[in-house]
């Protein structure tokens, strides 16, 4: 009936400019299939007619290949999505929700998230400027923005990060759980507000006060999302100071009392981005708790653990949704730096997360046990296959993160009356002078490493899943 019936009686005309086709269909049909169409065919809404009873639509904004397609599913109910690109079938989403096809619309918006997520990955501008708007996809911008919040650093570097409407970034900027540094945030913004201004070929020291004002009306619904308590002091005198006349005139004050008289504002918003799984933590900064948690959850041993792009890539495609509390055991600083308090507060802990920051060193070190790292049992070896250990460069550098898992469970901890706690008979281990051990043993994977340290903060965390 789609192809060879000579009882259709309607022309569908589809695209614009040169790319225009026509399309024949059975009205009945259409009406059956299709809400929009039957509102569309009813009698009151009904389009012209020719001496031949034929009715006649105009579609200009749908593709024709796009038509096509939802022509067939309309006679057939079938769909092939495999056979499309990422961007036809979010073509085929926006045209499915036009014309109320319901069972497509859920089936391509599920689609694009199941089995299309590279390319949602790589075009999150795209998509949330496709479908920001549109009530029923609601689903699948919420997956790109939790993605986005988990991994946000891509998004925000994204040559097309300037093109996003204001109503996206507000959405955006609004959430507590976006793992990404205050800092970032403003550099992406400002470059945002001077696109938007029509200031991007214009040096600043040329501005006009009609372009200040400009800018600053531009920004006016974004800065006051900016979470400027969490931005140090260096940054706010080289980057956010000169471009005091954009900012409003009682979110600057409330800054500069801050930073001048350590007084809390008034204006801001306090809390800060601590991300679905935050570490209250002294030595390490928020949005390394995800790091670390995806290590915690990835149970193969065959793999090369020291590739973090290899970390990212497996945590976008397998998304897991688990929630995290770390409970201070111990922090050095409140509990006094020594290993018997350290073990006397871990005593039976588990799983425990250890975290060292050293003196002489940007690095930070730690390790994770799921049988915790204090048994008071004697010197003794303890079993587990999921303990790790592990270094950052610096308290906010995820990229280079080291990670080490146990290769011979047998000899993952030893506990040991001198040491706080003893990864791998002296792989990582801490001892009553305070210092920090670093040795390869060859019981952790490619952990060589031989360093001592003194220790500047110990913290220990029992991790719970929520």
């Amino acid at each position: 009936m789609l192809y060879n019936a000579d009882d259709r009686n309607v022309i569908i005309r589809v695209g614009k400019n040169h790319n225009v086709k026509e399309f024949r269909a059975h009205s009945n049909i259409l009406r059956f299939r299709s809400a929009y169409f039957k509102s569309a065919l009813s009698s009151k809404w009904i389009g012209k007619k020719n001496e031949n009873g034929t009715i006649k639509f105009e579609k200009p904004n749908i593709n024709p290949n796009i038509f096509e397609i939802i022509l067939k599913y309309i006679y057939t109910g079938e769909v092939d999505l495999t056979v499309n690109s990422g961007e036809v079938n979010l073509e085929l989403l926006i045209s499915s929700d036009e014309l109320l096809l319901e069972e497509l619309f859920n089936y391509v918006q599920d689609y694009l998230i199941e089995k299309q997520i590279t390319w949602v990955q790589q075009n999150f501008v795209l998509i949330l400027k496709s479908v920001y708007k549109l009530i029923n996809c609601k689903k699948l911008l919420g997956y790109c923005l939790g993605l986005i919040c988990v991994h946000p650093l891509p998004f925000f570097f994204s040559n097309n990060f300037v093109s996003l409407d204001t109503e996206i970034l507000h959405e955006l900027l609004k959430r507590d759980d976006l793992q990404v540094e205050e800092i970032t945030v403003w550099d992406s913004l400002i470059k945002w507000g001077i696109k938007k201004a029509g200031l991007k070929d214009k040096p600043q020291n040329e501005w006009t006060d009609k372009n200040r004002e400009d800018l600053k009306n531009t920004m006016n619904g974004i800065v006051p999302l900016i979470r400027f308590t969490y931005i140090n002091s260096k940054d706010f005198f080289d980057k956010i100071r000169p471009y005091k006349d954009i900012i409003p005139d009682n979110i600057y004050e409330d800054m500069m009392e801050f930073y001048l008289k350590n007084t809390l504002p008034k204006s801001m918003i306090l809390t800060p981005r601590i991300g679905t799984n935050h570490i209250e933590s002294t030595i390490v900064k928020p949005k390394l708790a995800s790091a670390i948690i995806k290590y915690i959850e990835e149970k193969s041993k065959s793999r090369n653990y020291n590739n973090y792009n290899y970390m990212y890539q497996r945590s976008e495609n397998n998304q897991n949704n688990h929630k995290y509390k770390f409970d201070l055991l111990y922090r050095s600083s409140r509990d006094y730096i020594s290993s018997d308090n350290f073990k006397n507060n871990c005593y039976r802990q588990l799983p425990c997360l250890v975290l060292v920051s050293v003196h002489s060193s940007p690095k930070i070190f730690g390790g994770y046990s799921p049988i915790g790292v204090y048994f008071c049992n004697g010197s003794q070896w303890h079993y587990t296959c999921d303990s790790f250990i592990f270094s950052f460069e610096n308290d906010g550098d995820i990229e280079n993160m080291k990670i080490s898992r146990v290769t011979c469970p047998n000899y993952a901890l030893y506990e040991f009356y001198d040491c706080a706690f003893n990864f791998g008979g002296g792989s990582m281990t801490m001892d009553n002078d305070k210092n920090l051990h670093l040795n390869d043993q060859g019981y952790y994977q490619n952990f060589q490493v031989n360093a001592s340290y003194a220790v500047k903060e110990v913290e220990a965390f029992r991790v719970v899943k929520q």
